[in-house]
C-alpha cells in the first residue's frame, strides 16, 4: 500500500471523515491511508452498489468500477445506488455518476465490460485489493487467479437468498489460501443458480455488501492503525434467517491450480 500523506487534512476533508479520525483504532494516520488507496471493484450488482457507497464514504481515494451489465427493473430491489433513471443505462457509467454526485475528490475508473485474463492485469495494476462482488463462479474464479498472478488482495462476497458470505484472501503468500483453495475447479462453467430462479432478500445483499465494506477497510489498515486485521483465508457466512454469523478458516491447498505448486 502506498504511504499516507503527510501533513494535516484540508478543512473540507477533515469535517468530512472527523468520526472516522477520532477513533482511535482508525486515526489520522488511518484515514490518510484510506484517501491514498486504490480499490478494483468487480460486480456493481446487489453487493457492489452497497459496497461502493460504504467504500466511497469512508474516503477511498481511488476507485476501479468494473461491470458489463445495464440497469433493469428488477435490479432495484438492491442495487441501491440506482434509480428508475438508470434503467437501460450501463451500471459501470451510471456507478460513476453516483460517485461523482457523492464525493467530486475521489477518483474513479470504470470499465464497462467482463474482467477475464486479457484484460485483468490492467485493470489490477496498481491495486491495494480487489473487492469481487459478481454473480458467477467463472467470474469469481477468473478475478481469483487474476489477483494471485498480480499479487493483490482479493477480497470476494457473494449472497443468495438469506445468505451471505465475505472472505479475504491473499493467495499469493506461500502460506495462503486463494478463493480457489475454497471452492475448487469444479464451478469454473457459470452454472451457479440465479437470484432470479432462487430469489433474494434485498437487505440482505445490503448486510453482506456493507460488510464487505467494512472488511475493505480492515485490509487495507493492515499495518497503519489497530483496526487493521485482515484476517486472511476467514470466511464469514451471514444468515439472514436467524440471524447470525459464523466463520471458519480455508487452509492453502498445495495442489490448487490457482495458487499452489500446480500453478507455478
Amino acid at each position: 500500500m502506498k504511504q499516507p500523506p503527510e501533513g494535516p487534512f484540508p478543512p473540507e476533508r477533515l469535517a468530512r471523515f472527523a468520526r472516522h479520525i477520532v477513533l482511535p483504532e482508525v486515526g489520522g494516520a488511518g484515514q490518510a491511508a484510506l484517501e491514498r488507496s486504490h480499490v478494483v471493484l468487480v460486480g456493481l450488482g446487489g453487493i457492489g452498489s452497497p459496497a461502493l457507497q460504504y467504500l466511497a464514504a469512508a474516503g477511498i481515494g481511488r476507485l476501479t468500477l468494473v461491470d458489463g451489465d445495464k440497469v433493469d427493473a428488477s435490479n432495484l430491489q438492491r442495487q441501491t445506488i440506482y434509480t428508475t433513471r438508470d434503467i437501460e443505462h450501463g451500471k459501470a457509467v451510471s456507478a460513476r455518476r453516483w460517485l461523482a454526485n457523492f464525493d467530486v475528490a475521489t477518483e474513479a475508473e470504470l470499465h464497462d465490460g467482463r474482467i477475464g485474463p486479457d484484460n485483468a492485469p490492467a485493470l489490477l495494476e496498481g491495486a491495494d485489493l480487489v473487492l469481487d462482488g459478481t454473480d458467477n463462479f467463472a467470474t469469481r474464479l477468473a478475478v481469483s487467479d487474476a489477483c494471485v498472478a498480480a499479487q493483490v488482495p482479493l477480497l470476494s462476497a457473494a449472497v443468495g437468498r438469506f445468505q451471505g458470505q465475505v472472505g479475504a484472501f491473499a493467495g499469493h503468500r506461500a502460506d495462503q489460501a486463494c478463493y480457489r483453495c475454497f471452492v475448487g475447479d469444479a464451478f469454473d462453467a457459470e452454472d451457479c443458480d440465479s437470484c432470479a430462479e432462487d430469489g433474494m432478500l434485498g437487505a440482505m445483499a445490503g448486510w453482506t455488501g456493507t460488510f464487505a465494506a467494512l472488511h475493505a477497510v480492515r485490509v487495507l489498515l493492515d499495518g497503519v492503525s489497530s483496526f487493521g486485521d485482515p484476517q486472511w483465508g476467514t470466511v464469514h457466512l451471514l444468515d439472514g434467517m436467524t440471524p447470525a454469523m459464523r466463520s471458519f478458516l480455508i487452509a492453502k491447498d498445495p495442489a490448487c491450480s490457482g495458487c499452489g505448486s500446480a500453478a507455478l
